[in-house]
């Protein structure tokens, strides 16, 4: 039963930080109906910042925070200005294309600035175990769970309540009518781009204290499960990618643990393609009808 619990909040562990970055990916696709793949990339640099900041600086762990959310978000505002802007009305293949060519422009860049070799992340936290019942949770775990939930409720809360979220929603719908109603379609996506990469900031910052070594290609699987956990639970659903990373994680640390290490992704992929067959929504999306 120990084994089963341990096994348990580990899973919980790596779904929130699939949660974390799932909700980066989910923002963007929701308003801008982009598929941002650079998305896992900006995350590896906000580590190599944080590196940087910590390691070679000297800043003070808040300070590292600050600058990781500020580099990250410049970055994604940059990405979306000079790559995703002059395809705004280009097909969505290009896009794609496109969002690959800048996710393997940024490993390359990394690879040039940092080398090949793995570099540790430091402990810019360090909080004390909590053991409940003979089992022992790690701080940083609990810390990860509560800011990804603080972080889905507050998303939620921005898009529904606020001026900006409420154009966001309206740029989502319908692009053409949001700008006849005098909403700025390009300024509403590049905030789009800015909030989803400020996520990469704090989702980068967490994988590096949880996984500590970074590499220019740390970002690449990691985000590629985190869209699936977005799809999985609905992608443009905020609630969504919260549920598909936790569930996604589970799944993958349960299969780690009872069936084989080898076989723990294509499990994963496969429960995915599962869940779309049955729902193709996504658990929490919803199924949109086009009317032609």
């Amino acid at each position: 039963m120990t084994h089963f619990i341990q096994t348990l909040i580990s899973g919980l562990s790596l779904g929130s930080i699939y949660a974390l970055i799932a909700l980066g990916y989910t923002m963007v696709y929701g308003i801008a109906k982009m598929l941002n793949f650079a998305h896992g990339d900006v995350i590896m640099i906000g580590a190599y910042t944080g590196i940087i900041a910590v390691l070679t600086a000297g800043m003070p762990p808040v300070a590292a925070v600050f600058l990781c959310v500020a580099v990250c978000t410049l970055l994604g505002v940059l990405i979306e200005r000079f790559a995703y802007k002059p395809l705004r009305k280009a097909s969505p293949l290009s896009v794609l294309i496109t969002a690959i060519g800048v996710s393997y422009l940024l490993q390359n860049v990394a690879l040039i600035a940092f080398g090949s070799q793995q570099k540790a992340f430091p402990s810019l936290i360090t909080l004390p175990a909590v053991t409940v019942g003979g089992i022992s949770i790690d701080g940083i775990t609990i810390l990860t769970l509560a800011v990804t939930a603080v972080i889905m409720i507050a998303l939620t809360l921005f898009i529904n309540k606020t001026k900006l979220g409420k154009a966001m929603r309206a740029v989502s719908e319908d692009k053409g009518a949001a700008e006849l109603m005098g909403i700025s379609v390009d300024r509403t996506i590049t905030m789009t781009f800015a909030i989803g990469s400020a996520l990469a900031a704090f989702a980068s910052i967490f994988y590096g204290m949880t996984y500590v070594y970074i590499k220019p290609t740390t970002g690449a699987m990691p985000g590629i499960k985190a869209f699936t956990a977005a799809v999985f639970g609905g992608i443009g659903s905020v609630p969504g990618a919260m549920l598909g990373g936790i569930m996604l994680g589970l799944i993958e640390q349960f299969s780690k643990t009872y069936i084989s290490t080898l076989w723990a992704d294509a499990i994963v992929f496969s429960v995915l393609v599962l869940v779309l067959i049955v729902k193709p929504s996504g658990l929490l999306g919803k199924t949109v009808r086009e009317k032609v």
